[in-house]
């Protein structure tokens, strides 16, 4: 039910600043693109995980799980994108031709694109988990929606990975492609997932389970 959501994200940018470029870039570039990358860093490595957190629920999750997984993950990555915004801001217009109008044009567009991963996660929070063909129905409206956004993040960093400015930042390890940490859902854990303990089940080292066991076999 969620794969098709699943799939629009993979074949979509992931905010990767990946590229492979090695030229003499001048030491003001390299500067603007390393104060970027840093704060960058953490914001590409949430919208991974927020990415994956999506993905993880495609195969078997329950529709209330996938609603909730969804909801956090679009929340992330708005938050993240703003973030990054705020990040290029920051640092200014950077010294290259037509260095303003670059930056703020990603700025906007950062910004325009939180605006509308916010307006997905409210579309989801309508959905009905508790009709699976609506739900359904539904989630495919999300994910069409879902495309068309992340044409948009794509088109918001495509001048800044270009040129001298984009083999610059291309440099710097904030900028690289983050590997998703394992995030848990939300929602309850699904069968075969992660191990679930019962409510009652505390550690074998904790008194309470100490004591407990022993009025049991009194």
């Amino acid at each position: 039910m969620n794969k098709k959501l699943a799939a629009a994200l993979s074949g979509g940018a992931v905010l990767v600043l990946a590229l492979s470029g090695c030229g003499d870039d001048g030491d003001k570039v390299n500067d603007w693109a390393k104060t970027v990358c840093d704060q960058a860093k953490p914001q590409i490595q949430k919208r991974a995980n927020a990415q994956q957190l999506i993905i993880s629920t495609a195969a078997d999750g329950k529709p209330a799980d996938i609603q909730a997984a969804d909801s956090k993950a679009f929340q992330d990555i708005a938050d993240a994108d703003r973030a990054l915004a705020k990040a290029i801001q920051g640092a200014g217009a950077p010294p290259v031709d037509n260095g303003e109008k670059i930056q703020q044009d990603a700025v906007r567009e950062l910004n325009s694109t939180a605006v509308a991963y916010e307006g997905l996660k409210k579309q989801v929070d309508a959905l009905d988990p508790g009709n699976q063909q609506k739900f359904a129905d539904g989630l495919q409206g999300v994910a069409d929606g879902l495309k068309k956004i992340e044409k948009m993040d794509q088109d918001a960093l495509a001048k800044l990975q270009s040129g001298e400015l984009g083999q610059a930042m291309a440099k710097q390890p904030g900028c690289q492609k983050a590997t998703p940490s394992v995030a848990p859902s939300p929602a309850s854990p699904k069968g075969g997932s992660t191990p679930s303990s019962k409510p009652s089940e505390k550690p074998a080292d904790s008194k309470p389970s100490a004591s407990a066991s022993k009025k049991k076999a009194e």
